[in-house]
């Protein structure tokens, strides 16, 4: 199987500092520390050491489509290098007059254990042209394709998915569901087989636990087989169209642990 993510890629700075800061304020910060962030990128990483545990499968890749600064910026070579050899980048967008990465800076409180990010992201969005040439480009060996997409730009992103079900009939689709009130999201969870929502999208829809996000999103995402929802320290919810139930577990808790989502 090929594993296809796309979204996007960012390069965070986390300060941690006593308390938040008031305006004008000076703050020394406790620590500084640097990571790479995105949800497809992080996945992709995590499934590459699953991979790695498993039997050797030659059929099987992992794929990553994401815009990024030139091709010979730091940016890209930290990328690279973070995901080593599991995880294909020939196929992502590259943006050569460019050289700054899409970037994040998190200020991260000791008193509240609040996060504030503040995003700078200069690169243009992938267009659905892009997204076309990339999956051309894609391995040919593999049988089986999974795509899955971060829901950022959702117009894009619903003309990629019926892009997918015209070429690809068989392949499955997963879309994430997460930024409350972005437009255009609803209508990308009826297209895909498998959708994640997140709690924060699910209350700003009116919904008051993951159970009753998933058994109304059953009746709008109706060409989905699987659906999820994660509810920060209540758990997470899942719901398997053919089996017609919501199965529910707890939040892992530790002493001392703060659960953000």
């Amino acid at each position: 199987m090929a594993f296809v993510a796309t979204g996007a890629c960012y390069f965070d700075t986390i300060l941690t500092v006593p308390h938040y800061p008031n305006e004008d304020e000076k703050l020394r910060a406790s620590t500084i520390s640097h990571r790479r962030g995105g949800n497809c990128p992080n996945t992709l990483e995590v499934l590459g050491q699953l991979m790695q545990r498993g039997p050797s499968n030659n059929e099987s890749s992992l794929n990553l489509i994401t815009v990024l600064p030139s091709r010979s910026s730091e940016a890209s070579q930290s990328l690279k290098k973070s995901l080593g050899d599991q995880v294909q980048l020939d196929n992502c967008i590259y943006r050569e007059q460019f050289n700054e990465p899409a970037s994040s800076y998190v200020i991260k409180s000791q008193e509240t254990g609040s996060r504030t990010i503040v995003n700078h992201n200069e690169l243009p969005d992938m267009t659905l042209e892009e997204f076309q040439i990339a999956v051309e480009n894609l391995p040919k060996v593999a049988r089986q394709f999974l795509f899955h997409f971060e829901g950022r730009i959702p117009d894009v992103t619903t003309k990629c998915t019926e892009y997918i079900r015209h070429h690809y009939p068989g392949a499955q689709i997963s879309v994430e569901v997460e930024k409350p009130g972005r437009p255009g999201l609803q209508e990308l969870a009826e297209t895909a087989d498998i959708v994640f929502f997140s709690k924060g999208w699910a209350q700003n829809e009116g919904y008051a636990s993951a159970e009753e996000c998933l058994r109304k999103q059953s009746l709008k995402a109706c060409q989905a087989s699987l659906l999820f929802c994660t509810w920060g320290d209540a758990g997470a919810a899942a719901f398997e169209r053919y089996a017609g139930e919501i199965l529910h577990v707890p939040a892992h808790t530790e002493e001392n642990m703060r659960i953000a989502e």
